[in-house]
């Protein structure tokens, strides 16, 4: 009897603590062949000439993915890592190596489920199903109080109903070792040029270098606990971690750490009442408004009579930090020096 592979798609997940779809291929295959691609797509600029990903974030992606082929080897894998279309990746690689199901975690906003479709379309010529996960919010979607097409719009109803009536799952187990066929090219990361980008040049001004990677992220989130303890016992009271930012955004972005894993971490050091729960339940909200409402979420009113004139020279202005207003514009030229601004700054920024 032959042997069963199956091909597990990494995308924003980029990481083997909490990853149920690799849980579930290794129980269900003898092999696993765990594969990421660089897209194109990606690494092009959008219709306002801007880069989709600047150089500081691709530098993290590039770095999340290493320690990903890095953590896999630690338990006896490898990572296939390929510069192209998945559409055409994917495919070329299941018949090379024989596989019998393609695995990934479904995605919520428009341009990342047409990739999917384009690849579940490309897989079905050749006979294969892409099985769709879900793993990207801290509530699961069947574990919700209500079907999405009801998901309340008032995220302060959203909240109260999904706090009373719905639990978070436990972290999926860790695997100890990951079987996988014999791989005749695993391929190279590729770097910033390969990409189309440059070098980014880190600010001087900056106190935090943000280093992509699972093996980053737990640290990051182990330090966050720290500051909170640190803080803490400065007030000698046990409400210091309002003001503590977590700095984790990043790292969750790309999936190199779950919501349950932070969730359940900060359960453990403070209890539920806490302010980067709340945070979490927000990027869960937003994420379940896409799922509900698509494009129609993002969508612009089409009233050109209140367009100012000259709004795509005002849109410079904000995008180079030249607004005049203080405060926007420090936060604008901290985003461009640095590829990351705050919560609270980003708010800021996007109200203006």
């Amino acid at each position: 009897m032959s042997e069963r592979t199956i091909l597990v798609w990494f995308r924003n997940d980029l990481r083997v603590h909490d990853n149920e779809i690799l849980l579930e291929a290794i129980r269900k295959a003898d092999n696993i062949l765990p594969v990421y691609c660089f897209d194109p797509y990606y690494f092009t600029k959008t219709a306002l000439g801007i880069p989709k990903t600047g150089n500081l974030r691709a530098r993290f992606l590039l770095e999340s993915v290493a320690d990903l082929r890095k953590n896999l080897q630690a338990h006896g894998a490898e990572l296939i890592i390929r510069i192209g279309n998945p559409a055409e990746i994917l495919p070329q690689l299941a018949e090379e190596y024989h596989v019998s199901e393609v695995y990934h975690h479904r995605e919520v906003a428009h341009e990342e489920t047409a990739i999917s479709e384009r690849v579940e379309a490309a897989l079905w010529k050749i006979k294969l199903n892409l099985k769709h996960f879900i793993g990207h919010t801290l509530y699961h979607k069947e574990d919700l109080p209500f079907p999405i097409k009801d998901i309340p719009d008032s995220f302060a109803t959203f909240k109260k109903k999904i706090e009373r009536d719905s639990d978070v799952r436990p972290c999926a187990d860790t695997p100890q070792h990951i079987s996988i066929p014999a791989i005749t090219d695993a391929g190279e990361l590729p770097t910033l040029a390969a990409l189309g980008l440059d070098e980014p040049v880190d600010d001087a001004r900056s106190n935090f270098r943000f280093t992509g990677g699972e093996t980053t992220a737990l640290q990051q989130l182990e330090l966050y606990f720290s500051n909170i303890n640190t803080t803490s016992a400065q007030k000698n009271t046990k409400h210091g971690s309002a003001n503590i930012a977590s700095n984790l955004s990043p790292w969750i972005n790309l999936g190199c750490i779950s919501l349950r894993q932070v969730y359940w971490e900060v359960v453990k050091h403070q209890g539920h009442n806490n302010a980067l729960i709340i945070e979490l339940l927000w990027r869960d909200y937003f994420r379940f408004m896409f799922k509900k409402h698509g494009q129609k979420f993002i969508a612009t009113k089409n009233d050109d009579d209140k367009l100012a004139i000259n709004q795509d020279e005002l849109f410079e202005q904000w995008k180079n930090g030249q607004t005049g207003v203080p405060l926007v514009d420090a936060i604008m030229h901290e985003l461009n020096a640095t590829g990351y601004i705050n919560n609270h700054s980003r708010q800021i920024a996007a109200g203006f």
